[in-house]
């Protein structure tokens, strides 16, 4: 073993052991590795930063801007209340749940997809008084089987496409990835929903209905427009289909005044308010699923414009404030910051009356609707504290048809070879940002900063391995192994062999790492590389034994009330289906 390999192994390894510890973030592990590998001249000063200039680092960032268009326009929320709209039981709830969950994530980052679903999951595990552990592994594992549909699903896939480039001079086309990706998730979908969750441990079952953490609810107002309710303009069917998304419609407030009579009567009129009891993330999916308006801060409410990009900010009222003492509406929110107040709670109660004109008091919560571009503006003229995770971005529904049809429009482009991807998403990025979808501030907040240092840190690592040898020294180790024994035996082992680091590393380095070594394992057995290349990246993506092999494995830790142990009960079964499932399919649709 040369001087440069022993180095690199050994950074490597070192490298693995403190991501694996978790005292320091991956991100900064792998940055520290590529800088001490400089040092020690195993990767050249002037090549170390060429992973943030690759393809494949400059995709990652594209994909998760694009895909939070689709996000903030509704329309995946849109989609989500559809499927959450009638009881199942389990494993009907899982399978629909897992179908849409993997559908969204081929075409999307599969963490965007788990998050927009998770709440509604959660929602529907207390409306069945079902403990939400029953679905919520399920739930994560679904959205990362989804990734491997299509070549943006997941970022091991763009990485292997982007290492096919470099090597055979083409990289992987959009649907490259289905034929496998899509039989393996298919399978790995229908045994969790029929088997997998049944192997979760029994305690999961009676730890009661699942929580999303406390649950702060506002009486708000929402503004009845001519778009409004889709056609349901009598209220006992506006608060049925309320109920469904968790909101309760206790009133109807019409010309200022609450309407009389038996409230599930009434019909609704253009200019209503309807008075609701909401947390902020509810209050939002249902005005946007049901086109109502928030209102502009009048003491008769109208529909507020929507101009801007908006966020829902709560925040509490210190003694410093300089509100404490003055109502909003005196303190000119409105006029001078263009901002309106949507609920109040003091001392634990939601207050509802004339919002505007409340005089605020030390410990009061206030639930604001602010302009993206005046938030910060706003907090240090008032003294207000945001409350830590209390910003929501507000979702701009108008554009929900507009940044579909972008989307579509790129992924066919892609599709039919009449561009690359990174200027398709680029295009999309660009129009998003031209027709609203998307505000320039906001662009940069949807990327995942610390998944694109850790991807620019190490691909240089990666080629280091593969130019000094190190990677052939791998794939001649297993290729040893298995000599005299069919080739894809040898798959089997290195797909094998990358899900286990996989479970214990993250899977974009795990990918950078097993790209190479699948590469000259292929040449050293004389075979055509796209079978072990396709293997790398079903396999990298498919970590589903430890809490920290995927970032959704780690995402639902505390809100399932999983322990570390209980991800192999049905990760190990399913991983050795996926490797049950995909052998035979790959060595079929990518021939030796």
């Amino acid at each position: 073993m040369t001087y440069p390999q022993l180095v690199l192994f050994t950074l490597l390894a070192v490298m693995m052991v403190l991501m694996f510890w978790g005292r320091w973030r991956y991100d900064l592990v792998a940055f520290g590795g590529l800088m001490a590998a400089v040092l020690l001249g195993v990767v050249p000063a002037e090549r170390a930063f060429d992973g943030f200039g690759n393809p494949t680092t400059l995709i990652v960032a594209l994909v998760l801007i694009a895909t939070a268009g689709l996000v903030r326009s509704g329309a995946v929320a849109r989609l989500t209340r559809l499927i959450a709209g009638r009881e199942r039981g389990t494993t009907g709830h899982i399978l629909t749940f897992g179908m849409v969950g993997g559908i969204l994530s081929g075409f999307m980052n599969n963490i965007a997809a788990l998050a927009m679903l998770m709440p509604v999951d959660l929602q529907a595990a207390r409306k069945a008084k079902r403990a939400a552990g029953l679905t919520l592994m399920p739930l994560a594992f679904a959205t990362i089987l989804g990734g491997m549909l299509t070549l943006i699903g997941t970022p091991p896939n763009l990485i292997v496409s982007g290492f096919r480039a470099d090597v055979l001079g083409e990289p992987y086309r959009m649907f490259d990835f289905l034929p496998v990706g899509g039989a393996v998730a298919a399978a790995g979908i229908a045994f969790i929903a029929l088997i997998g969750w049944r192997l979760l441990p029994a305690r999961l079952a009676e730890t009661g209905p699942g929580q999303d953490g406390p649950q702060r609810r506002y009486l708000a107002t929402l503004v009845v427009t001519p778009a409004s309710l889709d056609g349901r303009r009598v209220l006992a069917d506006a608060r049925a289909e309320a109920l469904k998304q968790g909101v309760r419609i206790i009133a109807i407030r019409r010309r200022g005044q609450d309407v009389p009579g038996k409230l599930d009567d009434q019909q609704i009129e253009d200019g209503d308010a309807l008075v609701l009891r909401a947390d902020p993330a509810a209050l939002d999916a249902f005005r946007s699923t049901q086109n109502l308006a928030f209102p502009d801060g009048r003491s008769e409410p109208r529909a507020r414009p929507d101009a801007e990009e908006q966020h829902l900010v709560e925040c509490l009222v210190p003694a410093a404030s300089e509100l404490i003492g003055r109502s909003v509406q005196s303190f000119g929110v409105m006029n001078r910051h263009d901002s309106v107040l949507i609920g109040l709670r003091r001392r634990g109660v939601a207050l509802r009356d004339a919002l505007p004109r409340q005089v605020l008091e030390s410990g009061d919560m206030v639930l604001m609707l602010v302009p993206d571009s005046r938030a910060e503006e706003l907090l240090q003229a008032t003294g207000l504290l945001r409350i830590d995770g209390g910003i929501l971005p507000v979702n701009r529904e108008r554009h929900m048809r507009r940044a579909i049809a972008l989307f579509a429009l790129a992924v066919l482009a892609t599709s039919l070879g009449w561009t690359s991807m990174p200027i398709a998403l680029g295009c999309v990025i660009v129009a998003y940002v031209l027709s609203g979808v998307l505000s320039v501030n906001e662009l940069y907040n949807h990327v995942d900063w610390p998944v694109i240092v850790l991807l620019g840190a190490m691909i240089p690592l990666g080629l280091a391995l593969d130019q000094t040898g190190g990677t052939a020294l791998i794939s001649s180790g297993l290729a040893t192994l298995t000599q005299g024994y069919p080739a894809w035996l040898a798959l089997i082992l290195l797909m094998g062999a990358t899900m286990m680091l996989s479970d214990v590393l993250n899977n974009n380095a795990t990918t950078i790492i097993a790209a190479p070594v699948s590469i000259r394992l292929a040449e050293q057995l004389q075979v055509q590389p796209d079978a072990f290349l396709m293997g790398v990246a079903v396999a990298a993506s498919c970590a589903f034994l430890t809490p920290i092999g995927h970032q959704n494995n780690t995402v639902i830790l505390g809100p399932g009330n999983y322990r570390f142990s209980d991800y192999w009960r049905m990760g190990l079964p399913l991983e050795l289906i996926v490797l049950a499932v995909s052998v035979p399919l790959l060595l079929t649709v990518w021939p030796l």
